[in-house]
């Protein structure tokens, strides 16, 4: 076999797809928007008004759909400074512009194999199989349709690539660099990211991934590593070798009487600041842009928090629409293209775990409530 090498064919695939969450962008938005999003749940409409509250403090506008409108110029201007071709297009699963619309303009414009970046970088179900079941119903209604048959892959997930982790880490020192001089070399950081059913994240990611030694918990084990590449490099930068740090959760939205990953990032504030912890950071690391679930519950709640404790905190920024991040995505996307012509390839990972599978096995990060097709699987 030939040495691996580094691609640039983004053969066989003629298109990219952006594939997010999508949110409101006026106040008439909101409670649609969410009935979107709990479609199937039967949650009343009252009690979505009231969850809308969190959005209609900011207008009714999410920040997630703008920051995807940055992302998407970051795109194209890097596959245009690098030479390539590729058309790159938007869709979400909650809100305009959806993904079934996205979808039929691919079609329409005569395209046929479709790599998909999901902006969610871990294994699970929300993040990676829900993503696939939308595009299973999608490509189902196009098919109803008559239109073209569309081919479509998903990237791997991206949480060790180096184009997420390295900005991760330089807004983690940027944050530092927000306290006082005196409590920086002392504050501790909080890794956060959504909470998850406990049962959800057990059953997260392919049970026979040799990786992580045993079947399912990758959720978890991802974000530990993700949170491990990050701390060990703000300790090489500062100097400061037993920095204090933890994985912790925000944004839980479950039952009360179903166990969810803990500890919230407002309990975790509490018992730090009854440790008699100096400051903390908190590093988003869960999500790739400033939306809602960063702009409210981080800098909203848990700052409110940190202040009635009167703890020093600060936040990290997210990935967005770094440079670094738009050739990551690229990176990737060649990365697949030569794997599916069978062309040796090197892949990109940090850390221990290593690059993870193209290709998602079907018992990977099941429905929790029950099968459905997903597209992009083996």
């Amino acid at each position: 076999m030939a040495d691996a090498q580094t691609p640039t064919d983004p053969a066989p695939y003629d298109a990219l797809l952006l594939l997010s969450f999508g949110g409101p962008e006026g106040p008439e938005d909101v409670v649609p928007f969410l009935e979107n999003v709990t479609r199937g749940r039967g949650i009343p409409k009252e009690r979505l008004a009231e969850v809308g509250q969190h959005y209609f403090r900011f207008g009714g506008v999410s920040p997630i759909n703008e920051q995807n409108r940055a992302l998407l110029s970051a795109l194209r201007k890097d596959f245009a400074d690098h030479g390539l071709g590729l058309p790159v297009y938007w869709g979400n699963r909650n809100w305009a512009p959806y993904l079934v619309d996205a979808l039929r303009e691919i079609a329409d414009d005569g395209h046929r194999r479709v790599a998909v970046l999901a902006t969610s970088a871990y294994a699970g179900y929300s993040g990676c199989r829900q993503y696939r079941e939308n595009l299973a119903d999608a490509l189902a209604v196009l098919a109803e349709e008559g239109r073209p048959v569309l081919t479509v892959d998903k990237l791997r997930h991206f949480y060790n690539h180096p184009g997420f982790v390295q900005p991760m880490i330089e807004t983690t020192l940027a944050a530092l660099a927000e306290l006082p001089a005196g409590l920086r070399d002392r504050a501790e950081l909080a890794f956060t990211t959504h909470s998850i059913p406990t049962a959800m994240a057990e059953s997260s990611g392919s049970p026979d991934d040799p990786a992580r030694g045993t079947p399912g918990g990758a959720y978890v084990a991802q974000h530990l590593e993700m949170a491990h590449l990050v701390a060990e490099a703000v300790a090489g930068a500062t100097g400061v070798a037993d920095r204090p740090w933890q994985l912790v959760y925000q944004s839980r939205s479950g039952a009360p009487h179903i166990p969810w990953l803990d500890p919230d990032i407002c309990d975790h504030l509490t018992e730090r600041q009854e440790a008699g912890a100096a400051a903390v950071v908190m590093v988003p690391i869960g999500f790739v842009s400033d939306h809602m679930e960063v702009k409210y519950d981080l800098d909203t709640e848990a700052v409110a928090r940190a202040a009635e404790l009167g703890l020093p905190v600060a936040r990290a920024a997210t990935v967005g629409a770094d440079p670094r991040f738009a050739a990551a995505v690229r990176e990737l996307l060649l990365e697949r293209a030569a794997t599916e012509r069978g062309v040796p390839v090197a892949r990109c990972a940090l850390g221990r775990l290593g690059a993870g599978h193209d290709v998602c096995p079907a018992a990977c990060c099941p429905n929790p409530r029950a099968p459905r097709p997903a597209a992009a699987q083996a």
